[in-house]
């Protein structure tokens, strides 16, 4: 197969800082203007920000090997590295904007290098569409993509066809066995039974494994835990999973609105705060990645806690819903330490025992993020992810490489785990139809 030169975004490199060694036996451009914006972000406490620092030392690694501007071997088996600055070509492209420059290092190194294929990596997809209109061959860097597009995101959910005789028998009482010939299921996967002859006549049941009789899945949790009530289905899946002990990873996945934060938040206070000898968590962890849409954290005035405050308003305003208003109740378990909420920023480090943590806006979290997060939980801890792979305001990850799609997928084949995918809206009739026209 000939060598290609491919040319490096900024985004590839703020996204893997061990892109450069991920193309084979070909030769990597690096952008002197890659270079300058990688820069700009190595003071940010996220794993943007890691991965600037991180790819800065590489390249000074290399440096001891050679010139960056001659090139300089990655490895055995590996191709060359080069830095190369841009020369204009043409007046069409505005230099003042950084897209641009890559765009002619790579437009220059097709000019110069006929024989090979040049090709510009970047997770940009405005960058790869403008590659494409001046005749540059693109794609983009696919890293932690567990599924090829959301449509085959697992949902913890499935409907299956049986005889009647079947569903009788477990409302009955009888226990029920399923054949892996039959049905492929995932552990605690939740099913929906269905008569082959009468398809209104249904029975909801989770099922462990192939060893394991079906557990029925009845209207114990619609009385609710802390006031919330379950309103659908999936709904009831999930606080069935929430307040189950032997499951210490929960992923919880929905449009906005459809009650994954209420309802992780609502069984983690009652486990927490109705605390017995039969519970083991003695306080609830309550997180979100500091992800703006704007300026950083550091723009905004104030104490670190008046800088958190716009990011971890929304998980204020579910405990005050929870709590009935009550601001003084809510203001006390925060003093006893009973409730804890911070910025995910300050969490990562630590190591948490006996508590019940939930990562909200999960989604924006990169694979490595939420690696590092959930290798440090605790004994006896639980951790439930929520988040909406919709709505991702990270430019680094998308809906199929995202922190909180690749926990879902990775842990799905495992008995500790669990997972559901909230498709109803309940927060108002308003949001439903929002989060389905807009």
């Amino acid at each position: 197969m000939a060598k290609k030169t491919y040319v490096l975004d900024t985004s590839v490199c703020l996204t893997d800082a061990n892109s450069i060694v991920s193309f084979g036996n070909n030769d990597i451009i690096i952008p002197f203007k890659v270079l300058e914006e990688i820069d700009k972000h190595k003071k940010r406490q996220d794993s943007v920000g890691l991965n600037a620092r991180n790819i800065i030392r590489k390249f000074d690694s290399l440096r001891e090997e050679g010139s960056l501007k001659e090139g300089i071997r990655l490895g055995r088996g590996k191709g060359l590295i080069f830095v190369k600055n841009c020369n204009p070509l043409s007046k069409d492209l505005d230099m003042s904007v950084a897209d641009n420059e890559i765009i002619t290092v790579a437009l220059e190194e097709k000019i110069n290098n006929t024989k090979r294929k040049v090709v510009v990596v970047s997770r940009d997809i405005n960058m790869r569409v403008k590659c494409d209109a001046l005749g540059l061959l693109t794609e983009d860097y696919l890293l932690n993509q567990v599924v090829k597009d959301t449509t085959r995101l697992y949902t913890g959910f499935r409907t299956h066809l049986v005889d009647e005789e079947i569903i009788d028998q477990f409302y009955s009482g009888v226990q029920i066995y399923l054949d892996k010939d039959d049905i492929s299921l995932r552990p605690n996967e939740f099913l929906m039974l269905v008569s082959s002859a009468n398809e209104k006549k249904t029975a909801l049941a989770r099922f462990y494994n192939y060893s394991k009789p079906l557990k029925r899945i009845n209207g114990e949790n619609k009385k609710g835990v802390w006031g919330v009530r379950p309103r659908n289905k999936e709904q009831n899946f999930a606080l069935d999973l929430l307040l189950d002990p032997e499951i210490p990873i929960i992923t919880l996945v929905g449009k906005a609105g459809s009650g994954k934060t209420l309802l992780a938040l609502a069984a983690g206070l009652t486990q927490v705060v109705e605390s017995n000898a039969e519970t083991k968590y003695r306080h609830l962890v309550v997180s979100r990645p500091i992800q703006p849409m704007g300026k950083d954290i550091g723009y905004l005035p104030g104490t670190m806690e008046e800088k958190m405050a716009p990011w971890l308003a929304p998980i204020q305003d579910n405990l005050k819903y929870l709590m009935g208003n009550d601001k003084e109740t809510l203001q006390m378990y925060v003093a006893q330490g009973t409730i804890e909420i911070e910025a995910l920023t300050y969490i990562r480090g630590r190591s948490i025992a006996n508590a019940f943590i939930i990562i909200d806006e999960a989604q924006n979290l990169s694979a490595h993020e939420l690696k590092t997060i959930i290798t440090r939980v605790g004994e006896n801890t639980k951790i439930v992810l929520t988040g909406d792979i919709e709505q991702i305001d990270n430019i680094y990850v998308d809906e199929t490489s995202n922190g909180l799609t690749y926990a879902i997928e990775k842990f799905k084949s495992y008995e500790i785990t669990g997972h559901i995918a909230l498709i109803k809206g309940e927060r108002s009739n308003v949001a439903t139809l929002a989060s389905k026209i807009l």
